[in-house]
């Protein structure tokens, strides 16, 4: 019974994202078209090197805050509660969402 409300459910999702992409696609079609004729062919590899630049420019922003996560919040909150786990009466369980408040707190205030 659940297996076909989850195979409905679904479809229900795919249909839902085709409309979508058909949708996003005639928009870029439409702006490939405007720039064809305003600023012809060079105008369109322009517009390429433009996008794949910011592209590019964003990619390197989420791989910069995902390593300052990674360096500044995660392998520090767990090496902390280990360590605490170690000298406190407290396991590392119940230490862990501490010392993550803790290098949350460090990483907003280093900026």
């Amino acid at each position: 019974m659940q297996t076909i409300d989850l195979m409905t459910q679904a479809k229900s999702f795919l249909d839902n994202a085709t409309l979508k992409a058909d949708e996003y696609s005639s928009v870029i079609g439409s702006a490939k078209g405007f720039i064809l004729e305003q600023f012809g062919q060079n105008g369109l590899y322009a517009s390429y090197i433009v996008i794949a630049a910011l592209g590019l420019f964003l990619l390197s922003l989420v791989a910069r805050m995902a390593f300052s996560t990674l360096k500044y919040l995660v392998i520090p909150s767990i090496v902390l509660a280990f360590a605490g786990s170690l000298f406190a009466p407290y396991s590392f369980v119940a230490l862990l969402p501490v010392t993550v408040s803790v290098c949350s707190l460090f990483l907003i205030f280093k900026g």
